[in-house]
Protein backbone atom coordinates (compact mmCIF):
# COMPACT_ATOMS: atom_id res chain seq x y z
CA UNK A 1 0.00 0.00 0.00
CA UNK A 2 2.79 2.42 0.92
CA UNK A 3 4.62 1.74 -2.35
CA UNK A 4 1.45 2.45 -4.35
CA UNK A 5 1.01 5.80 -2.59
CA UNK A 6 4.63 6.77 -3.19
CA UNK A 7 4.37 5.69 -6.83
CA UNK A 8 1.17 7.71 -7.28
CA UNK A 9 2.73 10.77 -5.64
CA UNK A 10 5.81 10.55 -7.85
CA UNK A 11 3.64 10.17 -10.94
CA UNK A 12 1.76 13.33 -10.01
CA UNK A 13 4.98 15.25 -9.43
CA UNK A 14 6.43 14.10 -12.74
CA UNK A 15 3.25 15.02 -14.56
CA UNK A 16 3.34 18.49 -13.00
CA UNK A 17 7.01 18.93 -13.89
CA UNK A 18 6.36 17.80 -17.46
CA UNK A 19 3.60 20.41 -17.80
CA UNK A 20 5.46 23.21 -16.03
CA UNK A 21 6.08 26.29 -18.12
CA UNK A 22 9.73 26.87 -19.02
CA UNK A 23 11.30 30.32 -19.27
CA UNK A 24 11.77 29.89 -23.02
CA UNK A 25 8.11 28.90 -23.45
CA UNK A 26 6.88 31.77 -21.28
CA UNK A 27 8.92 34.28 -23.27
CA UNK A 28 7.92 32.78 -26.63
CA UNK A 29 4.24 32.83 -25.63
CA UNK A 30 4.53 36.51 -24.75
CA UNK A 31 3.86 36.09 -21.03
CA UNK A 32 7.30 37.29 -19.85
CA UNK A 33 9.79 39.81 -21.14
CA UNK A 34 13.20 41.20 -20.27
CA UNK A 35 13.62 44.59 -18.61
CA UNK A 36 16.59 46.95 -18.46
CA UNK A 37 16.75 46.52 -14.68
CA UNK A 38 17.91 42.89 -15.12
CA UNK A 39 14.66 41.28 -14.07
CA UNK A 40 11.83 39.59 -15.92
CA UNK A 41 8.51 41.38 -16.20
CA UNK A 42 4.99 40.08 -16.70
CA UNK A 43 3.77 41.08 -20.15
CA UNK A 44 0.41 39.26 -20.09
CA UNK A 45 -1.38 37.99 -16.98
CA UNK A 46 -0.77 34.27 -16.40
CA UNK A 47 -0.47 32.68 -12.96
CA UNK A 48 2.07 30.05 -14.00
CA UNK A 49 4.23 32.62 -15.80
CA UNK A 50 4.04 34.96 -12.79
CA UNK A 51 5.23 32.19 -10.45
CA UNK A 52 8.08 31.39 -12.85
CA UNK A 53 9.00 35.08 -13.07
CA UNK A 54 9.14 35.39 -9.29
CA UNK A 55 11.35 32.30 -9.00
CA UNK A 56 13.75 33.46 -11.73
CA UNK A 57 13.90 37.02 -10.39
CA UNK A 58 14.69 35.74 -6.90
CA UNK A 59 17.59 33.69 -8.31
CA UNK A 60 18.78 36.63 -10.39
CA UNK A 61 18.78 38.92 -7.35
CA UNK A 62 20.82 36.40 -5.37
CA UNK A 63 23.34 36.17 -8.20
CA UNK A 64 23.46 39.97 -8.63
CA UNK A 65 24.18 40.37 -4.90
CA UNK A 66 26.98 37.82 -5.09
CA UNK A 67 28.59 39.52 -8.09
CA UNK A 68 28.21 42.98 -6.52
CA UNK A 69 29.84 41.83 -3.29
CA UNK A 70 32.78 40.24 -5.13
CA UNK A 71 33.30 43.33 -7.28
CA UNK A 72 32.59 45.91 -4.57
CA UNK A 73 29.85 47.58 -6.57
CA UNK A 74 26.12 48.08 -6.22
CA UNK A 75 23.46 45.48 -6.94
CA UNK A 76 21.72 48.06 -9.15
CA UNK A 77 24.83 48.44 -11.32
CA UNK A 78 25.19 44.68 -11.70
CA UNK A 79 21.48 44.30 -12.47
CA UNK A 80 21.61 47.05 -15.10
CA UNK A 81 24.55 45.40 -16.86
CA UNK A 82 22.77 42.06 -16.72
CA UNK A 83 19.59 43.66 -18.06
CA UNK A 84 21.48 44.98 -21.07
CA UNK A 85 22.92 41.52 -21.74
CA UNK A 86 19.56 39.77 -21.26
CA UNK A 87 17.88 42.18 -23.68
CA UNK A 88 20.64 41.72 -26.26
CA UNK A 89 20.39 37.93 -25.97
CA UNK A 90 16.59 37.84 -26.11
CA UNK A 91 15.33 36.08 -29.21
CA UNK A 92 13.59 38.04 -31.94
CA UNK A 93 9.85 38.05 -31.37
CA UNK A 94 10.18 38.01 -27.58
CA UNK A 95 9.20 41.03 -25.53
CA UNK A 96 11.48 43.67 -24.07
CA UNK A 97 10.46 46.71 -22.05
CA UNK A 98 11.44 50.00 -23.66
CA UNK A 99 12.82 52.98 -21.76
CA UNK A 100 9.33 54.50 -21.96
CA UNK A 101 7.97 51.53 -20.01
CA UNK A 102 6.09 49.89 -22.88
CA UNK A 103 6.46 46.29 -23.98
CA UNK A 104 7.55 45.71 -27.56
CA UNK A 105 8.64 42.71 -29.56
CA UNK A 106 12.34 42.60 -30.25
Amino acid sequence: MKIKLITAALACLLAFAANALTLKEAKSAGFLGEQADGYLGLVKPNAEAKALMQTVNKKRLARFKEIARKNKTSVADVAALAGEKFINKTASGNYIKTSSGKWQKK
